[in-house]
């Protein structure tokens, strides 16, 4: 199952159930993204809009994958999704079909995304870092070291050759991202 090489093996669905082909993203800088509508950290979609609008030109897209697998944060059909992402957040970028990115029902996305890269720690600089520590620490205290995704909102990085080179926790903010992007923006 994990004998893909790149993003660009993977069909995904879109936000209206259709079959998506990732490999019509060839070429460009990807941010993958599992979203909720109702976390603590939906704000993001404020950051996340204004780096689509300012770098998209340049081959920038971002792949959004709501994910109701965290307390129950995006429990809106895909359109309703959708209409909720552009009515709050003005979004342009697609709302693609609500998966799993965990346990048996993780899609096979998200299952190469985690072997790529792994967990490595939430910005110890974020007022929820503590929080959410504490909150895992009681859950499962070997959670640090394992790569599930754990919580929306986390991003991974894909370069123009459809390779993982970063992921960004939900505490990673737009000013974390913004450098690495426009670098591989820029210099691919």
């Amino acid at each position: 199952m994990n004998d893909k090489t790149n993003i660009y093996s993977f069909t995904v669905l879109d936000g209206k159930g259709q079959p998506l082909s990732l490999a019509s993203y060839e070429g460009k800088v990807i941010l993958v993204v599992n979203t909720a509508s109702r976390c603590g950290f939906t704000p993001q979609y404020d950051e996340l809009e204004a780096m689509y609008k300012e770098l998209h030109a340049q081959g920038f897209e971002i792949l959004d994958f709501p994910c109701n697998q965290f307390g129950n944060q995006a429990p809106e059909t895909d359109e309703e999704y959708t209409a909720f992402c552009q009515l709050n957040y003005k979004t342009e970028f697609p709302q693609m079909h609500k998966l799993e990115v965990n346990g048996p029902n993780e899609s096979p996305l998200y299952t190469w995304l985690k072997a790529q890269r792994g967990f490595a720690g939430f910005n110890p600089q974020h007022k929820l870092t503590p929080l959410l520590e504490k909150m895992f620490d009681q859950a499962d205290p070997e959670w640090r070291t394992k790569s599930d995704i754990k919580w929306n909102f986390t991003k991974f990085l894909i370069d123009r050759q459809g390779n993982v080179v970063a992921r960004f926790e939900p505490t990673d903010t737009a000013e974390d991202m913004l450098p690495k992007i426009k670098s591989m923006l820029t210099n691919n």
